[in-house]
């Protein structure tokens, strides 16, 4: 990019006094070093091109979006760094054509995973005489998931009130078919025939527990759509921990599976609503037990860091199809044949009631591990016992 002050002040060299010509360099000095000091406080990231989209500038926050130093990319062409874009076809756009091809949204991995919105705009809308251009960056990744926030609060407002019509037209001839279910079942005792009285009671038993399925499907729709505001008082994770599986405790032995503990000594407790978050781990361990075929072991560790306190649970069963890994939280999304496909969007709601966070790690025919971190108050160092001897029991 050439600097057409610089220009006229070579052509003038000649004839300038010795006092003009160190005023007119130091203007100049200062003119550049003023320039310098605004582009590298920018939160955009602006590189400058030549007529060949060769990089002939770049600032801090560019660098810093794309993972280089201005050093090894100057001259550099900007395909290199930014793929995917026609830059052959960039300078020789005309004025109708920027709009379309030179503004739009990028995905990059590396250096680190953003979402950037760019655009191009050529030095000649400038100065006729320059050639190249200058690409402007926006980290746009704060936005994205703004929106997605909020298309997601939409979606599940409109669910709320699928759920509250759900629960009125279906609900109650769901009771009104349970009550003469119940009134065949008694309506049996004057059948002399026991082979019909069996295919009967055979066939009641059988709507019975699909109506005992749907009004179940219902209870956890309301239940993941419309939580109750968490109601926080201290507990201990280890404690709520154990708890939950004292209601499993029968199907873990029925399965033969062994529950290995570690939780790292006295963790300290955390502010949780010690209900939901039960729910939240019996969800779980549910989809733990369910997913195990044989040899069955589940791990569940605590740790601790200085904003968060995290309980993992780790299974060895059948694990998730990373292309269904994503749908997890989606509502009735479920690869069982009995499920709901509500229970990981009802943790997911918990744990963001509760300010935490949620990841979820999954191999095929290796198993799962979900790592649950609850946000400690008053986070700061602390000081822990040391870690117990892992547990190992067979519940």
């Amino acid at each position: 990019m050439k600097n057409r002050f610089f220009d006229k002040l070579v052509k003038k060299i000649d004839h300038l006094e010795q006092g003009s010509l160190q005023s007119h360099f130091l203007s100049l000095a200062q003119e550049k070093g003023l320039m310098e000091t605004i582009f590298q406080a920018l939160e955009e990231g602006i590189i400058v091109l030549d007529s060949k989209t060769r990089i002939n500038y770049s600032n801090r926050s560019a660098e810093q979006f794309l993972g280089f130093t201005i050093s090894e990319a100057n001259g550099n062409p900007i395909s290199k760094y930014l793929k995917g874009v026609p830059w052959d076809l960039v300078l020789d756009s005309d004025e109708n054509e920027w709009n379309q091809l030179t503004r739009r949204e990028i995905e990059i991995n590396y250096p680190k995973h953003r979402f950037m919105e760019f655009y191009v705009v050529p030095l000649s809308e400038v100065d006729q005489e320059e050639e190249g251009a200058v690409v402007i960056f926006r980290d746009i990744t704060k936005d994205r998931k703004n929106i997605a926030e909020s298309v997601e609060s939409e979606r599940l407002h409109a669910l709320s009130l699928l759920a509250a019509g759900v629960a009125h037209e279906i609900g109650n001839p769901l009771n009104s078919i349970h009550i003469h279910l119940q009134l065949l079942k008694r309506e049996l005792e004057n059948i002399n025939d026991e082979k019909v009285k069996n295919k009967i009671q055979e066939l009641i038993d059988i709507s019975g527990k699909e109506v005992s399925r749907l009004d179940e499907i219902i209870r956890q729709f309301l239940k993941a759509l419309r939580p109750s505001l968490p109601k926080r008082k201290p507990h201990r994770l280890r404690n709520l921990m154990e708890e939950t599986l004292e209601i499993l405790v029968h199907e873990i032995n029925d399965r033969q599976i062994i529950i290995q503990k570690n939780y790292g000594g006295e963790v300290p407790s955390v502010l949780v609503d010690d209900v939901q978050v039960k729910q939240a781990f019996f969800n779980i361990l549910k989809n733990a037990i369910q997913a195990i075929e044989e040899d069955g072991i589940i791990k569940i560790k605590t740790s601790v860091s200085e904003r968060f306190i995290t309980i993992l649970i780790k299974d060895n069963g059948i694990g998730i199809d990373p292309e269904k890994l994503g749908l997890i939280y989606e509502p009735f999304h479920t690869t069982k044949e009995q499920g709901t496909g509500l229970g990981m969007m009802i943790v997911q709601r918990i744990m963001r009631d509760h300010g935490g966070e949620i990841s979820i790690n999954s191999e095929l025919k290796k198993g799962t591990s979900i790592s649950l971190r609850f946000p400690r108050e008053n986070a700061g160092p602390t000081m822990i016992d040391a870690p117990q001897k892992e547990e190992i029991i067979n519940e």
